[in-house]
């Protein structure tokens, strides 16, 4: 006879009739109640759960906005102002989105910010960081693909501004934006290419890439704000002394900073949506004209910081290369890093500037990439492209020589 698991029973038919046929149960355990997380979480680990629920709220939107939405350049454009006046709650489904995206981006930098405070790229958690920056690129193709999709003025020339970027490549420039417009200009064949990639091909990925990084997470373990690796240190019952259950501890409060989000949240979508023309320009309220150039053509907030890279080089090149190197660096922090300790707490004073200047130029970068590219703003936007850049490439020599505070053994 082949041996039989044999399963602790709940007491519950039903969900024992389950656990014999699908593990609810031990997958229960695993991931929540038996999911042990440093007890000195602070503000700055709600961003993960919080991230969580934006995609909640933007693939349920989606699917609504689907429904209605037609990707047709003749039809487009007039399908989105039908969501918004005639059919019921729709314009709610469309501002639920258009604010998630922007929020999305907010949740994801604060929570990559307190990836690189608290050393959590470290040595064991190399795949969790290079995960979560995929993540983050499909974040961003996610959002580019569907910035064309209402096909307003700004979708238009954003789209067209950004794609013709690939012909800056030698040899194959040409050839590759041609094949990605799928026509000599974008047009309806783009268009529905976007709404492909943006509906179907690409949050399969995103959503597989979430599961992978959750599942890489509870493999190494969550990292503490001291750097401290609960794990080192267990009581008789093999549970960290220095660490509690995720479910119910953490939840618990996950619950309230989700309230709180929510009121933040809620707020921009029902009283500014537009957020001034930072969430929804003013010029995507105009129907795409290929023959009228917007005065100033800009991208979504959350990608100036990269455009203003890119016109900070007068070569199209190299601020092609330049803005793809702002974004591949953040690949091998992991290994750009020799500090002796993760957290930002017991660091020394050159981590600690070099961190401050880097997130006071990727600030920068970002105003400046709303801006026109005057002579005065391209000069700033050069200088703070050096320390964007500084931050990376003097990274090995700071943190190797940067004194540090001694470590406690446990968590304070």
């Amino acid at each position: 006879m082949g041996n039989q698991e044999t399963r602790e029973k709940s007491g519950n038919a039903v969900l024992d009739w389950f656990d014999a046929r699908l593990p609810v149960t031990p997958f229960w355990t695993n991931v929540m109640t038996g999911y042990y997380a440093p007890k000195n979480f602070n503000f700055w680990y709600y961003f993960g759960v919080l991230s969580m629920v934006v995609l909640v709220i933007q693939l349920v939107t989606g699917i609504f906005l689907t429904m209605n939405y037609k990707p047709s350049a003749a039809e487009a454009f007039s399908s989105v102002e039908y969501i918004m006046r005639d059919v019921e709650w729709g314009w709610l489904m469309r501002y639920l989105h258009s604010t998630g995206a922007s929020f999305f981006f907010i949740v994801v930098y604060l929570h990559m910010f307190r990836g690189m405070m608290y050393g959590s790229y470290q040595k064991p958690r190399e795949l969790i960081w290079i995960l979560g920056m995929l993540i983050y690129l499909c974040l961003a193709a996610e959002a580019f693909f569907g910035y064309l999709l209402p096909w307003g003025q700004m979708s238009y020339w954003g789209a067209q501004v950004i794609v013709s970027l690939a012909g800056a490549i030698p040899v194959v420039g040409d050839g590759l934006v041609e094949w990605v417009r799928g026509d000599f200009f974008i047009s309806d064949i783009t268009l529905n290419r976007f709404f492909a990639l943006h509906v179907v091909a690409v949050p399969l990925i995103l959503v597989a890439l979430v599961a992978l990084h959750i599942i890489a997470l509870h493999h190494v373990g969550s990292t503490s704000p001291d750097g401290v690796e609960i794990k080192e240190n267990k009581g008789p019952d093999g549970v960290p002394v220095d660490g509690v259950a995720f479910h119910p501890f953490h939840t618990s409060k996950d619950l309230i900073a989700i309230c709180l989000f929510f009121i933040a949240f809620f707020g921009v979508v029902f009283f500014a949506p537009e957020a001034g023309g930072y969430f929804l320009e003013h010029a995507n309220f105009e129907p795409a004209n290929p023959l009228k150039t917007p005065e100033h053509i800009a991208p979504v907030w959350y990608f100036t910081p990269f455009y203003a890279i890119l016109r900070a080089v007068p070569d199209k090149l190299g601020g092609v290369l330049l803005m793809g190197g702002a974004m591949i660096l953040l690949f091998f922090l992991p290994w750009l890093d020799r500090g002796k300790v993760r957290s930002i707490r017991y660091r020394g004073w050159m981590f600690r500037t070099a961190l401050a200047l880097f997130v006071i130029s990727f600030i920068a970068l970002g105003y400046l990439g709303t801006q026109p590219a005057t002579g005065v703003y391209t000069r700033l936007a050069q200088i703070f492209t050096a320390i964007y850049f500084a931050f990376f490439i003097f990274m090995p020599i700071y943190t190797k020589l940067d004194p540090t505070k001694p470590v406690p053994d446990r968590v304070t």
